[in-house]
């Protein structure tokens, strides 16, 4: 891992799935601390071992943040929902799922087409 401040240190992660692919979060989340906005799950990127698809970010991240490889992490589905545990009823959706928070709520809604 890089030398990024992460807001949960690895001692204090906790086993919430038993999910332990991988999948990308945004720093936004995992390093400023935001609530997971927006995810989807995508066909897992072959450059990713034991990628599940799935993405994590706050909805706040502009085309320019996202282009920087910097500014999102690989890690496991299990660490992310550390972050911010209102996801895991979510994680057994199928690959084409997106989904966004219903704001001010733990909830999320599927995005239509």
């Amino acid at each position: 891992m890089s030398d990024k401040k992460y807001l949960i240190k690895l001692e204090d992660i906790k086993p919430l799935v038993s999910d332990s692919r991988g999948c990308v979060a945004s720093n936004t989340i995992i390093v400023d601390g935001l609530k997971i906005g927006f995810m989807y799950r995508d066909y897992p990127d072959e450059d990713i071992e034991n990628d599940s698809g799935w993405r994590f970010l706050s909805g706040t991240e502009d085309d320019d943040y996202l282009d920087d490889i910097e500014n999102s992490q690989v890690m496991d589905i299990n660490t992310v929902a550390n972050y911010d545990p209102s996801i895991i009823p979510y994680l057994k959706n199928s690959r084409g799922i997106e989904l966004e928070r219903i704001e001010g709520t733990d909830k999320f809604r599927k995005l239509e087409e």
